[in-house]
């Protein structure tokens, strides 16, 4: 864990001069207007890139549902469990569509369902491949008492 700090400080510390150094040719390092270091998002902040953008995926996809008139919703253990899986597949932020499109693909496919009322989200449908959960709206029926 030590020798990570250590070479992470260096790459902040990076310099155009250490890219010369490196081999690459002082014209082509003179054209990088600015160059800075990455580090790789853990969970957490994967599973707040899901929820708390103003355009943020859960928010689409809860969008594109509502124009079917159905409900979509994640539990906080299936955006743990999407993040997991962006970290594993090591695709990061840009992987995280993927993955909800892989979960949602069949369902999405069923709409519009006029019996459909809600899409449950669950840490199940995100690490198998079984369907979300879908609760339908009971239809009340009432008889007539012949009066």
């Amino acid at each position: 864990m030590y020798k990570v700090l250590i070479q992470n400080v260096q790459y902040q510390m990076f310099e155009p001069e250490d890219l010369v150094k490196y081999g690459l040719i002082p014209e082509f390092v003179g054209r990088l207007p600015v160059i800075s270091t990455l580090h790789e998002l853990d969970q957490d902040a994967l599973v707040r890139i899901l929820q708390e953008p103003k355009n943020a995926l859960v928010n689409q996809y809860k969008h594109l549902f509502e124009i079917d008139n159905v409900d979509l919703s994640f539990r906080k253990e299936a955006l743990l469990e999407i993040a997991k899986q962006a970290i594993k597949r090591k695709t990061g932020a840009r992987g995280l569509r993927s993955i909800i499109e892989n979960i949602l693909m069949n369902t999405m496919f069923e709409l519009p369902n006029k019996d459909l009322e809600k899409v449950i989200i669950d840490e199940n449908s995100v690490n198998s491949s079984s369907d979300p959960i879908k609760v339908f709206k009971t239809t009340d029926k009432k008889t007539s008492s012949g009066n």
